[in-house]
């Protein structure tokens, strides 16, 4: 019994002994692999969740401009993301240029044309060509004063330049230019624009954006101020290719289609509306006018240009019995009269508008104002310049007709237009009377209630831009690797979300390398210089069509 006995608790004993072995095994295999396991994956699951706690609790970076785009989320405030800042320049960049408004041209005393805000003097309603109000004999070159001008009345200014959607550099660029384009060297063509940007850049509002959210307006066109060169003999200043202007925006009556820091707003016409009700009551009556001609054109030929087309449109409306002419050469004092060439425009169903002594003329605008439908010659007179201002689609409110066709005699204009069914017409020139109110700065000494005029345009392209580029910072998208600024003109066309650009069926009118395009369009300013010392010299008043 006891050997029997003492068995059993031997075997007893090895079978506890198996149990807590197998246990001890047991819980040094969960606790030593499977816990090693998931103590790795609970590290790497702190880490995650470490890694979302700090993506969480990030700030995003502050740029200086964040306070102005939050501004455009606060519903309450009705210029939340419309606030401009103006810079107060020395009065030797504006002011000063006016108190010595005889220096601004060679020939014309240009005081009378800075009288009321910039308007010029009121034109008289004689002939009952115009309204009882708001017509002037605005000179072509005005807007430099005239946008300022609006600016002051402009609804939402603010003095805190963190707030700002864009800053407004208020120099007159355009009046000083003029003053030494003729008989000066480039060391006064230069100076007040290097004094500009030298001003600028020590300001901290520059600082904030390196003078990408500043814009400034000249009434002239991009050429006067895209000198290639340092050569005495070149024509304009440099300020458009100064480093620190490039990064500006700079509004012109005509813009560069080969350069991104210029934008194209209209011409001023004599027209500067005080109210609504002056644009309606104008508006209703370009309607109901009767107009005899088919199509008209006020203009001198350019004998001395070989690529232009005005001799041949000249011989094509001497030639047509449904053509109105106003031939613009010595002597011919009527196109010169705001009255005579809107009294022609107001009669006409279709207006000529070929190139003038570079892309752009006035005329178009004035054309525009009396409800002629434009006839364009070359794509760079108004499509790719004024496209804040007139649709994408151009055959809305006008007609083009490729310069090669008149070149080559391929096209009879009247044959072309008489193609035209009336009630096409019609539709055309209601879009052209619609788009009269952005096509006119208003009087800048009042408001327009609702409508939005040129200025107004502009300025909110100004800030559509600048936002947009705000907003791409933050997301941290650049397109400067991608932008081949040769081509800028086809941006301009690019429809809301689009980024690239292909080939266009305009690329012949533009396929110039860009320095053959400026220097041909300098070589064309140096002759507007020639012409208008001739044009003074028979004493006209008005600018040349």
């Amino acid at each position: 019994m006891e050997k029997g006995s003492g068995r059993s608790r031997i075997r007893f004993c090895f079978v506890l002994l198996a149990a807590v072995s197998f246990w001890l095994l047991l819980f040094y295999f969960h606790f030593s692999i499977l816990g090693g396991e998931g103590s790795e994956s609970g590290a790497w699951n702190q880490r995650v969740k470490g890694a979302a706690a700090e993506k969480k609790n990030s700030k995003p970076k502050n740029y200086p401009f964040m306070r102005a785009l939050r501004t455009i989320d606060n519903k309450s405030d009705p210029c939340g993301g419309r606030y401009v800042y103006v810079h107060k320049l020395p009065s030797r960049f504006n002011e000063d240029m006016l108190k010595e408004c005889r220096s601004l041209s060679l020939w014309t005393n240009m005081c009378k044309f800075t009288t009321n805000a910039g308007l010029g003097p009121p034109l008289e309603n004689v002939e009952g060509v115009f309204s009882d109000t708001g017509w002037y004999a605005t000179n072509q070159f005005a807007v430099d004063v005239i946008f300022s001008n609006r600016m002051k009345q402009y609804e939402c200014l603010t003095d805190d330049s963190s707030l700002a959607a864009a800053v407004f550099v208020p120099f007159y660029a355009g009046f000083d230019i003029a003053r030494y384009l003729w008989g000066y060297n480039i060391s006064m063509r230069d100076a007040a624009s290097l004094a500009l940007v030298d001003w600028l850049v020590k300001r901290p509002e520059y600082k904030v954006m390196d003078g990408k959210d500043h814009f400034l307006v000249a009434g002239r066109i991009t050429w006067d101020f895209r000198r290639l060169t340092d050569g005495e003999g070149d024509w304009g200043n440099k300020l458009l290719f100064l480093p620190a202007a490039k990064n500006m925006s700079m509004l012109v009556v005509e813009s560069s289609p080969w350069n991104k820091n210029d934008f194209g707003i209209p011409y001023p016409t004599y027209f500067h509306p005080a109210k609504d009700a002056d644009v309606f009551l104008w508006q209703e009556r370009m309607r109901k006018l009767e107009r005899p001609w088919l199509f008209s054109f006020a203009g001198a030929p350019r004998p001395d240009n070989p690529k232009s087309i005005r001799g041949q449109i000249i011989d094509q409306c001497r030639n047509s019995k449904v053509c109105k002419l106003l031939e613009c050469d010595f002597g011919e004092s009527k196109c010169h009269s705001p009255s005579s060439i809107m009294q022609m425009f107001q009669g006409s169903l279709f207006c000529l508008q070929p190139q003038g002594d570079s892309y752009t003329r006035r005329s178009a605008f004035d054309s525009m104002l009396a409800g002629c439908i434009p006839v364009f010659f070359h794509p760079g007179s108004a499509y790719i310049q004024y496209t804040w201002h007139l649709p994408r689609n151009f055959t809305k409110y006008s007609v083009f007709i490729p310069e090669d066709d008149i070149r080559k005699r391929n096209v009879s204009i009247e044959q072309r237009l008489l193609q035209i069914s009336p009630e096409q017409v019609k539709i055309m020139r209601e879009e052209v009377i619609n788009l009269i109110p952005r096509l006119v700065y208003a009087d800048p000494r009042s408001k327009l209630e609702t409508l939005h005029d040129a200025f107004d345009v502009a300025v909110e392209a100004i800030i559509d831009k600048v936002t947009k580029l705000r907003k791409d910072i933050i997301e941290g998208r650049d397109d400067s690797d991608t932008y081949v600024e040769e081509i800028s003109w086809k941006y301009a066309l690019l429809e809301d979300g689009q980024r690239t650009v292909g080939p266009h069926e305009w690329d012949p009118f533009f396929s110039k390398p860009k320095s053959e395009g400026d220097s041909n369009y300098t070589r064309s300013n140096i002759s507007v210089a020639v012409k208008a010392i001739a044009d003074q010299l028979v004493a006209f008043e008005f600018p040349r069509q």
